[in-house]
């Protein structure tokens, strides 16, 4: 299973995709847009924005040099979302990477053109964002948070195991509190 940080490294190069579709345009700088739902000064946060410009960096994208990231963050002010988005998609960048279920549904309100890359995203066709998770369609693309067809094993698992083997093997709060519920063996 990848860990958060070769994930983050993965949503960049598929952020960058669009980028590199159009290096032939080299006298432009590329401009990508990113909603965060949580707060700047968070070191989860910082650590994934990190590893996410390490990402674009490996694949010869540089912030401020050929290409210009734009971030915007929710942080504990839900209410910030939609105006965000609606700023982002008002910069016309190339694309958008959104971290969160909330904040791709706001920039997917302000745009069906601008493509949306997203993360963190539990259901995607449940929300409306894709169709088909092998073929999204639209503008939006992207990473799950959990794989539904996954918390079928991780229970079974759990039952198997008991819950703190389990949970030792897992990471992420909704994972953990799934297998509370269950109760744990001896």
């Amino acid at each position: 299973m990848l860990r958060r940080r070769e994930l983050i490294a993965l949503a960049s190069g598929v952020a960058a995709w669009p980028l590199v579709s159009h290096a032939q345009m080299a006298d432009r700088k590329r401009r990508v847009g990113v909603l965060i739902g949580y707060a700047e000064s968070d070191p989860e946060t910082k650590a994934r924005l990190t590893a996410f410009e390490q990402g674009l960096q490996k694949r010869g994208w540089s912030n401020r040099s050929n290409v210009q990231i734009e971030y915007r963050f929710v942080g504990s002010s839900e209410d910030r979302y939609q105006p965000f988005a609606k700023e982002l998609v008002g910069l016309e960048p190339d694309v958008i990477l959104t971290h969160t279920t909330p904040a791709t549904a706001a920039v997917q309100r302000e745009s069906r053109a601008v493509p949306i890359v997203f993360v963190n995203v539990s259901d995607p066709i449940g929300a409306g964002f894709i169709g088909d998770l092998a073929k999204p369609g639209g503008n939006l693309t992207g990473m799950l948070h959990l794989e539904a067809g996954i918390v079928g094993k991780w229970l079974g698992d759990a039952q198997r195991d008991g819950t703190k083997s389990c949970a030792r093997r897992t990471r992420g709060q909704s994972q953990n509190h799934a297998l509370r519920l269950l109760p744990a063996r001896g």
